[in-house]
């Protein structure tokens, strides 16, 4: 199965690809996971925050795999335990189809992301940085998959 971060963002710090990149690679077997970045809207004054969210979320959704499950990183999803977590990776394998975790921009996700989701996923009550929610989610993923494999990586 392959799990893909689609995010709208701006060039991140060296240490945000780092660290995406530290879990993604750790996947191995019937799980991958890769990152997709598509440009932000152009913020100006006097941008319209509703024009800039759909725009960003036009390009998200074209850029998730045909037939692929919709995951929303939003505030208004439900937060997942760690065996939750591991519990739905564990139907998505299973599901055959790819999944995509969308990220929105600056102004959160499109309200078209929100409704095209299967699914969403709220990573903390905290407001994060765009950049730092893609490292949790893709070191979840990677714990959620430990336990799956018994790897010894996950400690209860």
């Amino acid at each position: 199965m392959q799990i893909e971060v689609i995010s709208a963002s701006s060039k991140q710090p060296g240490w945000v690809q780092s660290g995406f990149d530290t879990y993604a690679r750790r996947l191995r077997g019937s799980c991958r996971m890769s990152l997709t970045e598509v440009p932000l809207a152009k913020r100006t004054r006097s941008a319209n925050p509703s024009r800039l969210r759909a725009e960003e979320g036009d390009r998200m959704l074209a850029a998730v795999p045909k037939g692929a499950r919709i995951v929303a990183l939003d505030e208004s999803g439900r937060q997942w335990s760690t065996v939750e977590l591991k519990s739905r990776l564990e139907r998505w394998l299973h599901g055959g189809h790819s999944v995509a975790l969308l990220i929105g921009g600056p102004d959160g996700l499109a309200p078209e992301c929100l409704d095209r989701a299967h699914e969403g996923w709220a990573i903390s009550s905290l407001t994060l940085p765009h950049g730092l929610v893609r490292i949790i989610a893709a070191e979840a993923i990677y714990r959620a998959w430990s336990l799956l494999e018994n790897h010894p990586y996950h400690r209860d």
